[in-house]
């Protein structure tokens, strides 16, 4: 099976974003993390060459984090070429409260995804009260995208559980784009 690089350029200004991304890699298996303070034209051209592209921001006051906004302003040169177009996408952010108006965000990403001409996957855990057996799963049950509540823990920052619901979206979405691009 061949296996092509997963991109999740994100930004993360107190380092939860980051480690969710991380949790993400991990379900992925082969990603590349791309913090945006950083980028690089190497890293321009991945994305360009990915088959699937994981948006990542904190939520801050209801929306994307403003240096996030600039980095999608400066990615959407693609869209007249539609360069990401037929592309996987999907986002996850995470903030302070459980609700934080993560939504708002989630919904800033995938309708920019729609308009590059991308195809939007969510995240599909079921935990509890639905299942039992998944205690912990998808606490903040979203559908439109990953949500993460900042752990109170500092030297965690994201609860296991959040880590867990990550990884678990991180292997959608590697299916996902083996499925879409026919690499299985």
């Amino acid at each position: 099976m061949t296996q092509h690089t997963i991109c999740i350029p994100y930004f993360s200004g107190n380092g939860h974003t980051a480690k969710l991304a991380d949790h993400i890699a991990k379900g992925i298996g082969t990603a590349r993390l791309i913090d945006i303070e950083q980028i690089t034209q190497d890293d321009w051209d991945a994305m360009d060459a990915a088959p699937a592209i994981l948006f990542g921001t904190p939520t801050y006051m209801g929306s994307s984090a403003a240096r996030y906004d600039m980095f999608l302003e400066e990615a959407s040169s693609r869209w007249v070429k539609q360069v990401w177009a037929n592309k996987i996408a999907g986002g996850f952010t995470v903030a302070t409260f459980p609700s934080g108006d993560k939504l708002s965000t989630l919904m800033r990403l995938a309708v920019y995804a729609a308009q590059m001409g991308m195809i939007w996957i969510g995240p599909n855990a079921i935990g509890a009260p639905v299942n039992a057996q998944a205690s912990g799963l998808n606490q903040n049950g979203s559908w439109l995208g990953l949500m993460a509540t900042s752990s109170r823990d500092k030297s965690e920052l994201i609860t296991p559980e959040d880590a867990e619901t990550a990884q678990r979206f991180g292997m959608r979405i590697r299916q996902a784009s083996d499925r879409w691009h026919n690499t299985v």
